[in-house]
């Protein structure tokens, strides 16, 4: 492993290690609400923009994830549409709204939204949406990237009921390029994904207690078929992505 390899691994490990302490109340709020959602039949939302969109897909019919998770999918904000683009659309005031309401967000719903720098227009209107709606709003955010840029703009972390510091430096990357001012190493997708998997599992153990909690299997393991379906049927009525 060269330096620079090395030095990225250990950064990251290092930076989990951190958030394993200072991410456990707030985690733990998260898998409260979640959980207390799920039993009562709602639904939990995963939204973002840019590169933070994979958070929801990450949760999105996965193996050893939950049924009740539904991706919000915004194609022009993300990237395959056309990433400079992207950048221009999740800063433009009033996208969200309109394509939040097909989604059939109701009370005691809960809103997860993925947003490293906090600030863009997309992300705080999601929050004011899911507000509004009754959900629980729960932020994955880095607060030292907010602060610095807000520059008296609102902050996700202002808006968000449950937030989640993914203790990132402005700009994401985290490791430092020889000979150059530039960083590498972006750590926002790694450890957004440790945290929500982390807080889906403490979900499901927590579901476990009143029978089967409503976990996907890979399609390749024995009974998958069969457990999947019955799960798709049952959640495909408000997930337009099953």
């Amino acid at each position: 492993m060269t330096a620079v390899t090395d030095s990225y691994f250990s950064a990251l490990i290092g930076r989990l290690k951190t958030l394993r302490e200072t991410l456990a109340e707030p985690m733990e709020k998260a898998a409260g609400v979640i959980s207390a959602a799920a039993r009562a039949d709602r639904r939990v939302y995963v939204f973002g923009t840019g590169h933070s969109h994979m958070l929801a897909e990450e949760v999105h019919y996965r193996a050893g994830g939950l049924a009740f998770t539904i991706p919000v999918l915004v194609g022009s904000a993300m990237l395959h549409e056309g990433a400079v683009i992207s950048s221009v659309y999740e800063r433009t005031e009033g996208l969200i709204r309109p394509i939040f309401e097909r989604y059939g967000m109701q009370p005691g719903d809960v809103l997860i939204i993925a947003s490293n720098s906090g600030v863009n227009a997309a992300p705080i209107e999601a929050a004011d949406y899911g507000r509004e709606i009754g959900a629980t709003v729960v932020a994955i955010t880095s607060l030292a990237y907010s602060t610095a840029i807000a520059n008296g703009r609102r902050r996700l972390a202002d808006i968000a009921d449950i937030v989640l510091d993914n203790g990132l430096p402005p700009g994401d990357a985290i490791i430092d390029l020889p000979g150059s001012d530039l960083k590498v190493g972006p750590a926002s997708t790694a450890i957004g994904a440790t945290v929500l998997n982390a807080i889906f599992a403490e979900v499901a153990a927590e579901l476990c207690k009143d029978g089967d909690p409503p976990v996907y299997l890979s399609a390749n393991m024995p009974r998958a078929k069969e457990i999947n379906q019955r799960l798709v049927k049952k959640y495909r009525p408000r997930n337009p992505h099953l």
